[in-house]
């Protein structure tokens, strides 16, 4: 795609990226046939290459954003999916980026849609104040309805409970079992560590029994990833800026082999600190540091190998192939490897590449658009009649459970419990109703 930005535009690091980006463009339209808002709309607009078209544009004349513009990047979930069909090798992650951090210093939202991403940004990334909130969604269920559209779907989202806050994600050092083979930081995240403790306490233990020394290091938190996809660049670099610090300080200590993700849509974030902060001159290189050893928890545990299972419980599980996974950092066969090896018979949905709607925050900003993505990745789900749904990131979790009865859990869960760890507390009552199976049932 020919670009006419002026030398002056292209002195801005950000602009030099974008046109590299839109330069490798041919507007081919492949990724068209796998764009899940293209899909359902079937507006060109709402797909990359028409976005692409609206970025163009919009970052040439360096104009304040328009309403229309706006709209149709809005309605992109940023799952990647284009990425992975491109033949040119677009990095439209970096572009998509860039135009949202420009439209939040160009734009000015209408009032309800500026203080619903405020709201958002200034309680999800902390998890006690997203209990807090939870706590108010649920005393507000019962008047859902007469709620507009959106704050609708923040109530709805709300989980009915909560588990109490899990003692292993506070700042330690869980000590591996047996020799040690490696020493890891896992990231404890936020949202996660309000809605299902079990995932964390999973992954350190799965980790702990392979020989792996796992460390919650002081003063990390949020990845930056929800703030950092409606382009509050400020936000968003300011957590992932504590991250690479308290990262950096176990490196510089007793080390780091590598820091273990089991979110994906953190992992994805994490593995571009190296490009979000390469004009930083304070932190370029520690950014590129962490980025160069963050892993997500299945390519950690296929280095490994898995240990023997130790339960009898041939599960037919489906698993979910999160975006963030398998488009954003590429990783498409471990998480089934490792289910594979654990003793479950793995089936995946067809049309596995579309996104269940999710997407961070997308879900409670275009409700409408997630709600059918939602129904479409269940329909599919459900077709392969399966016992139980694995994932690897918590808003997919979130969202296609609430559209399906059929138990859902985090893969590494799934495998901690594969490999002596207790049944997790979606298939306690699966479990159950199958006695020949050898188990630990958790209390």
């Amino acid at each position: 795609m020919q670009t006419t930005f002026t030398p002056e535009q292209l002195l801005d690091p950000q602009t030099a990226r974008s046109n590299e980006v839109l330069r490798t463009c041919v507007h081919c339209g492949f990724c068209t046939a796998t764009c899940p808002t293209y899909q359902v709309l079937g507006d060109e607009l709402d797909s990359p290459r028409g976005r692409i078209y609206l970025i163009k544009e919009m970052l040439e004349t360096n104009r304040k954003p328009d309403e229309k513009t706006v709209k149709h990047l809005d309605r992109c979930l940023s799952c990647l999916a284009c990425m992975t069909t491109c033949p040119s090798g677009v990095h439209y992650m970096h572009l998509i980026d860039h135009a949202r951090e420009y439209i939040e210093k160009h734009y000015d939202r209408p009032w309800h849609d500026k203080a619903l991403r405020w709201l958002l940004a200034l309680i999800l990334p902390y998890p006690w104040r997203f209990r807090l909130a939870i706590r108010g969604a649920q005393f507000a269920r019962p008047f859902a309805g007469l709620l507009p559209m959106k704050l609708r779907a923040m109530v709805e989202f709300a989980p009915a409970s909560l588990p109490r806050p899990s003692a292993a994600d506070r700042p330690q050092v869980h000590k591996a079992e047996g020799p040690r083979r490696m020493r890891v930081a896992l990231l404890a995240g936020c949202a996660q560590r309000v809605l299902d403790t079990e995932i964390n306490e999973a992954t350190i233990r799965l980790l702990t029994r392979h020989g792996v020394e796992v460390v919650i290091a002081e003063g990390a938190g949020c990845c930056g990833a929800l703030t950092h996809h409606m382009g509050k660049a400020d936000l968003s670099h300011a957590s992932a800026a504590k991250n690479i610090r308290a990262w950096v300080r176990e490196m510089d200590g007793e080390g780091l082999d590598a820091v273990v993700v089991n979110t994906s849509g953190c992992g994805t974030t994490l593995k571009d600190y190296g490009h979000m902060f390469r004009t930083d001159e304070a932190l370029a290189g520690d950014a590129a540091r962490v980025s160069a050893i963050a892993k997500d928890i299945s390519e950690v545990m296929v280095s490994l190998g898995l240990k023997e299972p130790v339960h009898a419980l041939p599960l037919r599980v489906a698993y979910h192939a999160a975006c963030s996974l398998q488009h954003g950092q590429q990783i498409k066969t471990h998480p089934k490897t490792l289910l594979k090896a654990a003793g479950f018979e793995v089936v995946e949905p067809r049309d596995s590449h579309l996104c269940c709607g999710s997407a961070g925050t997308y879900n409670l900003m275009q409700p409408e658009i997630a709600g059918q993505l939602k129904a479409r990745k269940a329909e599919t789900i459900a077709a392969t009649r399966p016992d139980a749904i694995a994932a690897g990131n918590i808003g997919c979790i979130m969202q296609i459970g609430s559209a399906l009865e059929t138990p859902i859990v985090h893969t590494a869960a799934l495998l901690d419990w594969a490999t002596g760890g207790p049944v997790p507390h979606a298939l306690t009552e699966l479990v159950a109703a199958r006695p020949t199976a050898k188990q630990t049932v958790a209390a």
